[in-house]
């Protein structure tokens, strides 16, 4: 049976990032040209008709935990209530939220250190999920597993168990009211409500990604460190990176075998 279409129409000289449509393999396992993660060429309507997937026999599916006290904090000089310093603009003809909260995260990378603002009220399901990833140390030790120059940067696949279980646990889209600009991050995602656990972070200014056909929506944005995310390996396909499915299955034996290692995330922590 087959669940459901993953479709997207790309405006000119745009980028397509998916995450969770398994990947259409030929004779010999050979990836055809639609794949999960992949750049959409000019004005290319993409439609894959995914295997329904369910989660394995036994596997627990994580539950959503509460935010600490304590992690989304206002500035500390700041009025309750009072919006907070932040650089994100918001998208033409939208009224964002007022943001007053923020969780600052730490990625400590093999390329060096990279600090980022997460702010709830700027798509509150994606933050909180992203924060408690980082608390559940789900993307430590794990890959950039796609990095396109001029694009976006791409991570967040776990082979490890319990981390394994989040893929299936998907969460609703939020509403997006901020622009794509360098730096900012959003969630990757195979079709409406489908984000889970991969994040991209992005090269240039991708607004067309706001279009309601596709409605990424950025949650985050890199304050230290982009010099940083500017130096991540560039590794597998040009346009879709690693083989997720392989990373999927088994990340340490499939990095291992690579002749040209990924940038690692060695270490993320939410920032008191």
């Amino acid at each position: 049976m087959r669940n459901r279409f993953c479709k997207v129409l790309v405006a000119v000289g745009a980028g397509l990032i998916l995450s969770g449509c398994p990947a259409e393999t030929g004779p010999g396992n050979t990836p055809s040209p639609i794949q999960t993660l992949r750049q959409t060429p000019l004005e290319t309507l993409v439609e894959v008709t995914p295997e329904a997937t369910a989660s394995p026999e036994g596997t627990a599916t994580p539950e959503i935990s509460a935010t600490p006290d304590g992690t989304e904090t206002p500035a500390a000089d700041a009025t309750p209530g009072a919006e907070i310093s932040h650089d994100l603009k918001p998208l033409p003809g939208k009224e964002p939220p007022t943001i007053t909260k923020k969780t600052t995260v730490s990625f400590r990378t093999t390329a060096g250190e990279v600090v980022m603002e997460i702010y709830p009220e700027a798509a509150p399901n994606a933050a909180k999920r992203f924060v408690e990833l980082v608390e559940s140390g789900f993307y430590d030790d794990t890959p950039v597993s796609r990095v396109v120059p001029g694009f976006v940067a791409q991570f967040g696949v776990n082979w490890r168990d319990p981390h394994k279980a989040f893929k299936e646990n998907t969460f609703a889209d939020d509403p997006t009211y901020f622009e794509f600009e360098k730096g900012t991050m959003a969630f990757a995602k195979a079709g409406p409500n489908t984000n889970s656990t991969q994040v991209f972070i992005n090269y240039r200014t991708n607004n067309q990604l706001a279009d309601p056909s596709m409605n990424f929506t950025v949650f985050g944005k890199v304050v230290k460190g982009i010099e940083i995310v500017d130096k991540f390996a560039v590794v597998g396909d040009p346009s879709m990176g690693l083989d997720q499915s392989r990373l999927w299955e088994d990340g340490a034996a499939y990095i291992e075998s690579l002749d040209e290692k990924p940038t690692m995330i060695e270490k993320a922590t939410v920032v008191q």
